[in-house]
């Protein structure tokens, strides 16, 4: 039986649904047939708003935030997600690791690439930033695009702690992915580490830029100079 509150807050954001922005939400996500979002379901609410009411209910449990997490509706996974990013920050140890391996233990539901990109970072990898890593090369061996990106993506928070080795271990793993979206979420993590340390992030294109993706490298030089950006485009390094 759901608790009294999370039905509240499903009520809540249907009422504030907007079938225009679904349609869009439907397309934008690719929830087509074949697609990688196939037959997720949109309400219509953006963002922001999505972010507001996530501070509302701020003292929402970690397990009534876990019946929102299982809702068909994907801004009420989202929500959820921003629910527990809110909740890990504050929480003790303990907590800290309940919603952690809940995390890792439901990515069923993390299915889509904002779901995956506004959480894994602030859960999973500041999680694991004092422990083992080994979780991460798990992921990254997953046969579910959504874990893949779970992987790379948590070592953003690495990066921005000028903690580069996993991002550039995991995006070698990853090199020979055929998801497009694997591609980007390597490039643009290879990008934040050229942003701390320029000289990281070419040691390592310099290694692989010639047989990586183009869409990844096309990603991890977006904001080099443009004489270096198209020496690496045309390989002439």
């Amino acid at each position: 039986m759901r608790d009294k509150q999370t039905k509240s807050i499903q009520q809540e954001l249907k009422k504030i649904s907007d079938p225009e922005i679904a349609a869009h939400s439907q397309r934008f996500f690719k929830t087509g047939e074949g697609e990688y979002g196939e037959g997720d379901i949109f309400l219509g609410i953006r963002v922001p708003i999505l972010r507001k009411i996530a501070k509302q209910y701020k003292e929402f449990s970690v397990d009534q935030i876990m019946e929102v997490f299982t809702s068909k509706y994907h801004e009420a996974r989202l929500l959820a997600l921003l629910m527990l990013v809110n909740s890990y920050e504050r929480a003790d140890l303990n907590t800290q690791e309940k919603i952690y391996s809940l995390y890792l233990d439901n990515t069923q539901y993390i299915n889509n690439w904002d779901l995956v990109d506004s959480s894994a970072h602030k859960i999973v990898g500041a999680h694991l930033y004092t422990k083992s890593r080994k979780p991460l090369y798990t992921l990254a061996k997953s046969k579910d695009l959504w874990e893949r990106r779970i992987a790379i993506i948590s070592t953003h928070y690495f990066i921005k702690k000028r903690d580069f080795e996993d991002t550039l271990k995991i995006s070698e793993l990853l090199l020979d992915n055929k998801e497009d979206l694997i591609h980007k979420a390597v490039g643009w993590m290879l990008r934040e580490v050229g942003n701390q340390d320029l000289s990281a992030e070419r040691a390592f294109l310099d290694k692989h830029y010639k047989s990586m993706p183009r869409t990844m490298l096309r990603y991890a030089i977006e904001k080099f100079p443009e004489q270096l950006r198209l020496d690496y485009l045309k390989g002439k390094l």
